[in-house]
């Protein structure tokens, strides 16, 4: 099974804070964009679990992703799906057979999902010896907005190296939802 945990700090930026990092790491060159496609029952029995269900595509790769609540960080379980099935799974809500419905039956999660929309995120990535810097603009709903991640594999190292990183560019610790949530919130605004 492809599954991960994933340990991250996150702090939301202003445009100014995230145009200064990009400078000062030398990222503009480097930036790619994403588009995630988050999905949920109707519901919301996904969100319920603390969990969240995406398909992100990445230089035309697909892959579905459940991140769930792990005793440190979040369990991810990864499963490649081809275009075509993207596609079904945008207008049945039925998942292919693999981790990621095994995952979910496990949850208890029924079939079918509904597709809530698109998130698509410009990151710029930057490795340092403590973990990956992660640079985002995000667009999703008529919105916009930054955020600095910070993924790592050991939580106390990472806590403290991130820390270090937001005060040396004099940035304000912010209370930061993941991307699902802020699309959610957004998307229950607008109904």
């Amino acid at each position: 099974m492809a599954q991960e945990v994933e340990i991250e700090f996150k702090n939301m930026l202003t445009k100014e804070e995230y145009a200064s990092l990009l400078d000062y790491y030398k990222l503009e060159e480097n930036i790619k964009t994403q588009t995630n496609d988050y999905f949920d029952t109707k519901n919301f029995m996904i969100r319920e679990k603390g969990a969240a269900l995406r398909i992100r595509n990445k230089n035309d790769k697909f892959v579905l992703t459940l991140k769930q609540p792990a005793e440190e960080g979040l369990l991810e379980t990864h499963q490649t799906v081809s275009q075509e099935t993207f596609e079904k799974i945008k207008k049945d809500g039925t998942l292919p057979d693999g981790e990621v419905a095994s995952q979910l039956n496990e949850l208890g999660i029924p079939s079918p999902l509904d597709h809530l929309g698109r998130l698509t995120t410009h990151r710029a990535e930057y490795q340092t010896t403590e973990g990956l810097l992660v640079l985002d603009h995000s667009e999703y709903l008529g919105r916009e907005d930054f955020e600095l991640e910070f993924e790592v594999s050991d939580f106390t190292t990472g806590e403290r190296a991130f820390t270090s990183v937001l005060h040396q560019h004099q940035i304000p610790k912010r209370k930061t939802n993941n991307k699902i949530l802020r699309f959610f919130l957004a998307s229950q605004e607008q109904a």
